[in-house]
């Protein structure tokens, strides 16, 4: 088949139901029109997968049709049935998808930052790396407290949840280079082990836990399911499996956008408990028990809610009218 030839014939009719696809309202004549367009835009969809695979073509035609078919068929379900299907399954599946390498990232990274912090506290030239035993003292003392109560509990929670989802998202975006989330943990681990060791020289690790648990325990999952699912794309790259590099990446990436959709909204709970529980005066054990139970359904979240919708033969990549045809491949 030539593919040019047979795209200059029938383009006429593929823009003709584009246009009438695209119309908010139709008359009788148009909408039997675009029955017919659809049907025969359907055999050719059909004729090109059948004997001339090109995967532009096939994407194009698979597009065409979805959008006539939302006019032929009607929409399934209202904006609030899409919102509810979106977070009862989609979403839950691609956090189940990227579980593992949460978990991974998670372990890894809290058992380097007990290291760094056990050898910062037992060796002097390390602290004295971080700082002069007054600044210790007085960030011990002090600061590390007063961070969470210098601005008001708004701005605040806004400005916590602005800085961890860019962080978050730049672990998603640039998961695919590896160094990004790599430096971003690196970093982590540096910064939670030199304050727990700073706090443990003064006998403040009472506070440090009792400031950190509360949104710690949310928003490091959080973060850190995020540098695994932006380090799964780069996997992907490497290793994409019986796919294609590109079809690989394609469906993963469409995956990880849906993530990182969850982990805002998980990053933004986590905000508000540290701009308005941590700083509160609220009984400490109250705080934590607040902090263990939004971790808890996080997690419950991923695995209880994934683990269900994957059985159902939900992946977290595009469902519905407007997931696209897959050229086929060989090998």
């Amino acid at each position: 088949m030539d593919i040019d030839s047979f795209s200059a014939v029938r383009e006429e009719r593929w823009a003709q139901l584009k246009q009438l696809s695209r119309s908010r309202k139709l008359t009788g004549a148009e909408a039997d029109q675009l029955t017919r367009l659809y049907q025969s835009t359907a055999g050719d969809l059909s004729a090109v997968r059948s004997a001339a695979p090109e995967p532009s073509l096939i994407s194009r035609l698979s597009v065409l049709l979805a959008q006539a078919r939302v006019w032929l068929t009607g929409s399934h379900g209202s904006a609030t049935g899409d919102f509810r299907r979106f977070f009862a399954r989609t979403l839950p599946a691609g956090l189940y998808r990227v579980r593992w390498w949460g978990v991974t990232v998670s372990l890894v990274v809290l058992v380097c930052s007990f290291i760094a912090g056990w050898w910062t506290l037992n060796h002097p030239d390390s602290l004295e790396l971080v700082g002069d035993a007054q600044s210790r003292a007085e960030f011990a003392n002090e600061a590390f407290a007063s961070y969470y109560t210098d601005y008001s509990n708004e701005s605040f929670a806004a400005q916590v949840w602005t800085n961890n989802a860019w962080l978050a998202l730049l672990c998603l975006a640039f998961g695919i280079t590896a160094y990004l989330p790599l430096m971003l943990m690196y970093n982590t681990v540096i910064q939670l082990g030199v304050a727990g060791a700073i706090m443990a020289e003064a006998n403040g690790l009472d506070v440090f836990f009792s400031l950190i648990i509360p949104h710690g325990l949310l928003e490091l999952s959080a973060v850190f399911v995020a540098a695994g699912a932006g380090l799964r794309l780069f996997w992907v790259m490497l290793v994409p499996g019986k796919r294609s590099r590109g079809q690989a990446l394609a469906e993963e990436g469409r995956v990880t956008f849906a993530v990182g959709i969850g982990l805002a909204l998980a990053l933004f709970a986590s905000g508000l408990i540290e701009g308005f529980v941590t700083p509160s005066s609220m009984p400490w054990w109250l705080k934590i028990v607040i902090g263990i139970i939004a971790c808890a359904a996080f997690w419950a979240y991923v695995f209880v809610g994934g683990r269900a919708a994957a059985r159902e033969g939900v992946t977290g990549d595009v469902e519905g009218d407007f997931a696209t045809e897959l050229a086929p491949v060989v090998g």
